[in-house]
């Protein structure tokens, strides 16, 4: 599986971004798909998640901002950001695992090549 995540840029506090992640390659449908974070001198996180049948997952740091979802047939998942604020900023990327894969990146075999928001304050 091939992915290409795009959608990035430079939004003031309070504004709106969708990343997109395009996959190529093997089955999409089944595959848990995640986005991920790294923000300088920590360790990528998980921004949220969705499995195979649509259920999701999110950090509380974005939950109630931010909207995973998928759509199987255009292998493509977005992530809807809402309410964006400074601490936003950093590179996001998408990543797919197994059916059961969940919030650590080990979990992870596919990885996008990162798409960069900033939000300015």
């Amino acid at each position: 599986v091939q992915l290409q995540a795009s959608g990035g840029g430079l939004v003031q506090a309070g504004g709106s971004l969708r990343l997109s992640c395009v996959a190529s390659g093997r089955t999409f449908s089944s595959y848990t798909v995640g986005w991920f974070r790294r923000v300088p001198g920590k360790e990528r996180e998980s921004v949220a998640l969705i499995g195979w049948s649509g259920g999701t997952y999110y950090e509380d740091s974005v939950k109630g901002r931010f909207t995973i979802s998928r759509d199987n047939v255009l292998r493509t998942v977005w992530l809807q950001m809402n309410s964006l604020k400074p601490e936003d900023t950093v590179i996001y990327y998408c990543a797919a695992g197994g059916l059961f894969a969940g919030r650590l990146d080990s979990e992870y075999e596919y990885w996008g090549q990162g798409t960069l928001v900033t939000v300015s304050s």
